[in-house]
């Protein structure tokens, strides 16, 4: 017997207790028989005013991560997908990857990170030199850098918006997500990559791209590509951009 509704997979999906964004954006995504299934990681919607603020941000997912992964093994998930971008940077390549194999040694199942995700994009489309926009500050765009840099990959520029808060990420406009996109581009820039993922710009990617003419890569929409087709599902989504609707 199979899921009603899930019936091809059912993907748990980890995501900050404060983020709004991953939930609508991967629903939007979704092909039939194919269901997601949110835990949510708890933490507070701390005031982040420092390097040292965010760090601890991201402490907290770490710590309060393996119960949400615990509760969502109970309704049996095909695939472990982590809607978190932050610490799936964090500490450069290795960790990444051992972040990675730690969860899927933890759950039993196959996962899905963001980091993982976006470099298996990036070289999909055969790209190398990026600029890259993000939510955080300082001490989250370093490691995100080095997370590119150690996976083969050059960053020309990388734009942090230092939001003041988790919540506060998914408040950000589409206009001010328009302007990073013109502050980072450049003529030796192949692509633009969007982190953190409560940040509500998949749409605006899809978008972007026509009229800036290359690849602008959201990450949602990296990591839903990636849990769908390491799954096996191959559908071709419209609405989300060329990645989910050529490859």
């Amino acid at each position: 017997m199979t899921d009603a509704i899930g019936w091809r997979k059912k993907f748990a999906v980890l995501v900050p207790s404060t983020n709004t964004s991953v939930q609508p954006e991967f629903d939007g995504m979704r092909p039939v028989g194919v269901t997601n299934h949110i835990s949510r990681i708890r933490i507070p919607n701390m005031a982040l005013r420092s390097n040292d603020d965010f760090q601890r941000l991201v402490e907290l997912i770490a710590a309060a991560q393996i119960e949400a992964v615990d509760s969502a093994m109970s309704m049996e998930p095909d695939r472990l997908v982590l809607g978190i971008s932050a610490e799936s940077f964090w500490d450069g390549y290795a960790a990444a990857r051992r972040l990675k194999q730690e969860l899927e040694q933890h759950s039993g199942i196959a996962v899905t990170t963001g980091s993982d995700a976006v470099e298996s994009v990036l070289k999909l489309i055969g790209v190398k030199r990026i600029a890259v926009i993000t939510p955080y500050f300082p001490v989250g765009d370093e490691n995100v850098v080095r997370f590119f840099e150690e996976a083969g990959f050059s960053v020309a520029k990388i734009l942090g918006l230092k939001c003041e808060s988790p919540v506060a990420i998914a408040h950000v406009s589409e206009a001010r997500l328009r302007d990073a996109l013109v502050a980072v581009n450049a003529p030796d820039v192949e692509a633009i990559v969007q982190v953190g993922t409560n940040l509500a710009m998949a749409a605006l990617a899809s978008r972007a791209e026509i009229w800036l003419g290359k690849p602008v890569i959201a990450i949602n929409t990296a990591i839903y590509h990636h849990a769908l087709r390491a799954s096996g599902i191959d559908d071709k989504i419209p609405g989300w951009g060329p990645l989910l609707e050529r490859y």
